[in-house]
């Protein structure tokens, strides 16, 4: 027992510390958390109980677990080396409860950068864990917790099932939702914008032009024409002129919110690239940590950064700043993020990792760099026809350049227009017109968010902290969830009217445009919208910005112990649950219908809505209407229309399907849509259309590709005991399918070059896997007792039913062995009370007959 053990999160970090201890420490990686909250069909959290958390050593973390354990024991004492942020509080807490470390004695050490001076001075000054801080991560776990697993199971009940909502997500995908209203409600509005070009000498006589814009828009072309005419025969002279210095400030070097920002503007990486990319960075060694909300920097950092500007562009380039952190909460002892030797300009042949770093070593750099210095000029220009009115001209001369050496910032602001040098020009000098053009403009609703901006959104709001902005965006993004993606949209295009005056003599034209016209945007779905109004109309307290903004401020008062963390939980959660309650036995299922109007062919009905499959349909028909035993028509919406935008028109001509594209192979060829989309059909083989593609733009070639490539794909990919095995694709991604056996691909298996040998293992696993499936199963009562990641549970139909508890413990597989088919009924009678009564439907919808609505 030599050696003392220090544990770290990562193992990348794990090596470059262990450089820097030398022989006296062992370093070893918990590869993260090693304990959450219970899952399965456990809440995790005792809510009786002063809101205890239940946590459990996942299946995946038990062989970390063990070998720290070894470790320690071997070992003369364990420091803990987690990240400093309240995650790594937590990690490190874990730790000591799993190892059996007293947590008020154990040593901590913190450091914002893995650099050997940083390392050993850490080592000098460790300190314990901030039971405060850990605190603070318990309560944002636990209340995110209670409020997934409330809002999740109602939104399973009154919208569709695996459906699942967060407390901060919802409200992001909110964000989201209002303001794809905003721009579907925007008026857009017509005007006329008024530019002209004249002729002047430059600084070395040679004639150039140079623009002037009036600074009145005009409403229509009527008005823009009668100022062209006007001007028709005019003089024009330089009338006031103001020319005044301005100077341009740096950015402060990059917290995380404004590194997630930057990296998408000007890498076009997406928030969760951002984070990956930097906490490689990290991990080597190359830049201070990347979750921060401060934007400090230290003595030793100020210093070292000076000592490059110096040395690489000179004194008048350096200029010392100290950045006061926006953020309260912010932790000014963190730093900003920034290179940990900024002498060190390369880094690493990989491509993204050398892009991040520059940016960070170019926005730290221009932090400490002189503000560059700029003259704006702006120019008066007189009309002899008109002198009420005026053109303005605007240029503006860098004369020193400062900062902008190494680093400008970029926007989300579209179009902007930088002002070029203008010519010299002096008061009452006679200006030559070229010509003067009237341009039809068109005012534009406010960009959609993109990752960058919803982060910046989410900053300003003051909702979620540095740790949490990519773990939102990635969630509300998740394709199981639907409701929120990220696209790339073509516009439309658009005529607009230009007028000409030259010579003396206006000409009209028209010419063409592309509006509306998106990059890597985000959208909310049509349940994305359906959801959030949902939870808008019952829940609109957990959906209000400022409360939630307020919730995050409390957590920060929790981790300066200033407040108790169960008491803050119990204000909220108590109203919240009388919510869910409430809400469970009032509210109506959610379907987001809309009546478009009438069918011109039956005169019936017209409406759009969810389906239970939650995909948008359109239908014809309600229920008052059709006879008892006449079902509606359906058709799917077309792609890129939504429940909201779309009209009747649009809708009526998705009837228009079946499609005959004509004959392949002897028989027709079709293209229809049915109850998982559009799919093209030749006699009995039927083959999906790709994500996006329209039925209607389908061609003759294009289905018959689409036919042989299903071909090709149903071909056995081999045998086993005597019957083929064939592959595919479905809305759980790739399967084998033999016999009556389907078996999902692990992610590991190569789909296209899967062979018969790892079929059949796969297959084996299966039956093995089914045959261990089974404690119990009663198929004609639809009742069965399995083995679950999580333990034995009963399953009721559709419906999953927790065991009860034996002696404060769960129930093993052999204890549940022991269970008559009475005893399981008389459990499941009471989660579902009724639900064996005979006027009663079954739970063959999935548990839903219970509680469903007389």
């Amino acid at each position: 027992m030599t050696k003392k053990l220090l544990i770290v999160e990562s193992p990348a970090k794990a090596k470059t510390i262990e450089k820097y201890l030398g022989g006296d420490f062992s370093v070893k990686s918990s590869y993260g958390h090693i304990r959450d909250l219970e899952k399965g069909n456990d809440l995790g959290v005792d809510v009786d109980n002063n809101y205890r958390p239940k946590y459990v050593i996942p299946p995946d973390k038990n062989k970390t677990v063990k070998e720290l354990k070894e470790a320690a024991s071997k070992s003369a004492e364990v420091w803990l080396a987690t990240d400093e942020d309240r995650e790594g509080e937590a990690i490190s807490w874990h730790l000591a409860e799993v190892l059996g470390l007293d947590a008020a004695k154990t040593k901590r050490i913190v450091f914002h950068e893995i650099t050997k001076p940083a390392i050993q001075k850490a080592v000098q000054n460790p300190r314990t864990v901030n039971m405060n801080v850990v605190n603070a991560q318990q309560a944002r776990r636990v209340l995110d917790r209670l409020v997934g697993w409330e809002l999740s199971g109602l939104l399973w009940k009154k919208v569709k099932g695996q459906l699942s909502a967060g407390r901060v997500q919802s409200v992001a995908v909110k964000l989201i939702v209002e303001r794809e209203r905003e721009i579907q409600q925007f008026n857009v509005t017509p005007f006329f914008r008024v530019t002209a070009q004249f002729f002047a000498k430059n600084a070395q006589g040679k004639i150039v032009t140079f623009k002037a814009e009036s600074p009145t828009r005009f409403d229509d072309a009527a008005g823009a024409a009668a100022f062209l005419e006007k001007c028709i025969g005019a003089s024009y002279a330089v009338g006031n002129i103001e020319v005044r210095p301005t100077r341009r400030k740096p950015a402060p070097p990059f917290i995380t919110s404004t590194l997630q920002q930057e990296a998408s503007r000007k890498l076009g990486f997406s928030v969760n690239r951002t984070m990956s990319v930097a906490q490689k960075l990290y991990e080597q060694g190359f830049i201070t940590y990347m979750r921060t909300d401060s934007t400090n920097l230290s003595e030793t950092a100020l210093q070292a950064i000076s000592d490059e500007i110096l040395k690489q562009f000179g004194g008048r380039y350096h200029q010392r700043r100290q950045f006061k952190t926006k953020n309260e909460s912010a932790q000014e002892a963190h730093e900003a993020i920034r290179p940990t030797y900024i002498e060190r300009q390369s880094i690493s042949p990989n491509r993204d990792e050398q892009r991040l770093y520059e940016l960070i070593w170019k926005r730290a750099m221009a932090s400490q760099m002189a503000d560059a210095e700029l003259e704006k000029t702006t120019v008066d220009i007189g009309i002899s026809t008109q002198p009420a009115a005026q053109l303005v001209a605007e240029g503006e001369v860098l004369k020193f350049d400062g900062f902008l050496k190494v680093y400008m910032e970029s926007s989300d602001e579209e179009d902007e227009e930088t002002a070029g040098i203008l010519p010299p020009l002096t008061k009452g000098q006679q200006l030559d017109l070229d010509e003067m053009t009237a341009t039809e403009r068109f005012t534009r609703p406010p960009a959609r968010f993109t990752e960058a901006s919803l982060v910046k959104k989410l900053e300003e709001l003051g909702i979620g902290r540095p740790s949490t902005y990519a773990p939102t965006i990635s969630k509300i993004m998740e394709e199981n969830r639907g409701y929120v993606v990220r696209d790339s949209r073509p516009g439309e295009e658009r005529v607009f009217q230009i007028l000409t005056l030259k010579n003396d003599k206006i000409a009209q034209t028209k010419s063409k445009e592309v509006t509306g016209a998106t990059k890597n945007v985000l959208y909310p779905t049509d349940m994305g919208m359906i959801v959030s109004d949902f939870l808008e109309d019952n829940f609109g307290k957990i959906m209000d910005y400022g409360f939630t903004a307020k919730v995050e401020a409390e957590f920060d008062d929790i981790a300066e112990g200033k407040m108790e963390w169960p008491r803050m939980i119990d204000r909220f959660y108590r109203p919240f649950h009388q919510d869910v309650e409430k809400t469970l036995k009032e509210a109506e299922r959610a379907q987001g219908e809309r009546i478009l109007g009438k069918d011109p062919e039956t005169g019936r009905t017209v409406l759009v809505r969810m389906s239970t499959l939650g995909k948008p349909v359109i239908q014809i028909g309600t229920r008052e209407e059709l006879a008892p035993k006449e079902k509606p028509r359906y058709a799917n919406l077309r792609p890129g229309k939504n429940l909201e935008t779309v009209t009747l028109e649009e809708a009526l001509e998705s009837f228009q399907m079946p499609r005959t594209l004509g004959e392949h192979e002897g028989q027709p060829l079709e293209v229809n849509t049915g109850r998982f989309g559009p799919y093209v059909k030749l006699g009995n083989l039927f083959a999906s259309l790709a994500k996006g593609e329209d039925p209607f733009d389908i061609t003759y070639e294009r289905a018959v590709e689409l036919i042989e490539a299903k071909k090709q794909a149903d071909k056995p990919v081999g045998h086993f005991e005597g019957q083929p095995i064939t592959k595919g694709k479905g809305r759980f991604g790739p399967f084998l399918k033999w016999a009556d056996l389907y078996v999902n691909l692990p992610a590991k298996v190569n789909f296209d070059q899967l062979t018969e040998k790892q079929a059949i293992e796969l297959i084996q696993q299966k039956i093995e896997k089914e045959a261990n499936r089974y404690i119990h199963h009663w198929p004609e009562e639809k009742i069965s007792v399995e083995n679950g990641r999580w333990g034995p549970f009963i399953k009721f139909g559709k419906a999953i039913v927790k065991l009860p508890r034996i002696e404060g413990g769960s129930m093993t597989a052999d204890q549940a062995r022991s269970l008559s088919l009475a005893d399981v009924k008389a459990i499941i009678e009471k989660e579902m009370p009724g639900v064996f009564d005979a006027k009663k439907p079954t739970a063959k919808s999935g548990g839903k007959a219970a509680g469903k609505k007389k």
